[in-house]
C-alpha cells in the first residue's frame, strides 16, 4: 500500500510540474488517503505483534 501512495505521489508531481493542476491534485489525494491508511494497518501490526510476541523465558 505504501508503494501505491509513492506511485500516486509521483504522479502528482509529474503531472504538476507539466501543468496538469487537477490530474495533479486528484493523485495527490489519493496518495494522501492511501498513506493514512497505510499508517493504520502499520500501528495495527505493531500493536498486535507486540500483544502476540514471544516473551522470554523466565528462569
Amino acid at each position: 500500500m505504501l508503494y501505491w501512495a509513492i506511485v500516486f505521489l509521483v504522479i502528482a508531481l509529474i503531472a504538476g510540474v507539466l501543468g496538469f493542476g487537477g490530474i495533479a491534485g486528484t493523485a495527490a489525494s489519493i496518495a494522501e488517503i492511501l498513506f493514512f491508511i497505510f499508517i493504520v494497518f502499520f500501528v495495527i501490526a505493531l500493536v498486535m505483534g507486540l500483544m502476540t510476541g514471544r516473551r522470554p523465558p523466565v528462569p
